[in-house]
């Protein structure tokens, strides 16, 4: 009977264990509630913008959609439009991130310039539009909005879309939003990765190393060639000082 006992502790023992080193959400990726939650917060704080509701999308590693919700009471309260736009991000921002390198979607815009290193990247992966369009208005953006469970593709090459990475470095999706100007949608995604605690990432083309906007643009040219437009003189000094007020999270080793 003792080393029965001792067998059923073990295994406790086991099973705590696990669950400690299990990703804070199931699959890794955030519920609806908890993005829905995260994303009204974070449009209540200064972001550069316009003030205004959004949508937020995510969408996992393999590019299907996992959660669209939106920070107003009603689904009329944000821009309708941004809604597939959120979900191109997401999309966006996944697919052209990889374990050892982050990419956002504003790190996309002057590459994709005629001329740019990535043209004509954001005429590829199309939007699905019998997925972006499909099934009841009514569940937009609740935990049955007819886009979940499905790929929704599309590349959107400005501010807003940010790659998912657990602590332990796995890049598990993304998440994009839209509803404001870019340069807002870019800080606002960029605190609401931060709230969920998906911000383990490997590093990024930015001068602080990870993916944060690149406002290096003069006379229309990148210095870098990774910059995006200044929308304003706030949303840029809000994204500078990002790396301080929300840093990312190194992974564990």
């Amino acid at each position: 009977m003792q080393m029965i006992t001792m067998s059923r502790r073990t295994v406790v023992g086991v099973s705590l264990a696990m669950l400690l080193v299990l990703p804070l959400y199931a699959g890794g990726l955030p519920s609806h509630g908890d993005v829905q939650k995260a994303l009204r917060d974070v449009v209540k704080e200064k972001n550069g913008g316009f003030g205004l509701n959004m949508w937020a999308t995510v969408v996992d590693r393999d590019g299907v959609v996992q959660s669209v919700s939106f920070s107003g009471q009603e689904r009329g309260d944000q821009w309708p439009g941004s809604r597939v736009i959120s979900a191109q991000k997401a999309n966006t921002a996944n697919a052209f991130s990889l374990p050892g390198l982050s990419l956002s979607t504003a790190n996309l815009f002057s590459a994709v310039q005629p001329g740019g290193s990535l043209f004509g990247l954001q005429h590829s992966n199309p939007v699905s539009t019998r997925v972006a369009y499909g099934g009841s208005s009514k569940k937009i953006g609740t935990a049955k909005d007819p886009m979940v469970g499905k790929k929704i593709g599309g590349v959107n090459v400005f501010g807003g879309g940010l790659a998912l990475y657990t602590e332990d470095g796995s890049l598990v999706g993304a998440i994009g939003v839209s509803g404001d100007s870019s340069c807002a949608d870019h800080n606002i995604v960029w605190k609401l990765r931060h709230a969920l605690k998906l911000d383990h990432i490997p590093g990024g083309v930015s001068t602080t190393k990870d993916d944060n906007i690149v406002n290096d643009i003069t006379e229309g040219t990148s210095a870098g060639g990774w910059g995006h437009p200044v929308c304003s003189p706030e949303a840029a000094a809000i994204a500078k000082a990002l790396p301080q007020t929300h840093p990312v999270r190194a992974q564990a080793k």
